[in-house]
């Protein structure tokens, strides 16, 4: 693996370290992260809508710009879709 490779897997995974750690450090954004998800699901430009509305909610800052988007916001906002179209396929 190339040295750019290792120092961008590196750089990854010590976002996902901290996001993961302030999401065990304040245990309301999950439910609040939930609840925007829900409200945004399937709505044109949700990722921006759900950013925008997480960052003013939580502790989570993620970038108005999906361009700024770093890895770890780009992951968490595709997790949240996820989990709503898997709790969508309940119904």
């Amino acid at each position: 693996m190339s040295t750019a490779n290792e120092m961008n897997q590196t750089r990854i995974i010590n976002e996902l370290r901290h996001f993961i750690k302030k999401l065990l450090q304040d245990p309301q954004i999950v439910p609040a992260a939930l609840e925007v998800a829900r409200k945004h699901y399937g709505t044109q430009d949700a990722a921006v809508a759900m950013a925008q509305e997480i960052s003013s909610l939580t502790s989570v800052k993620i970038p108005d710009d999906p361009e700024d988007f770093s890895d770890a916001d780009r992951l968490f906002l595709e997790v949240l879709k996820e989990v709503m179209d898997e709790e969508q396929a309940l119904y």
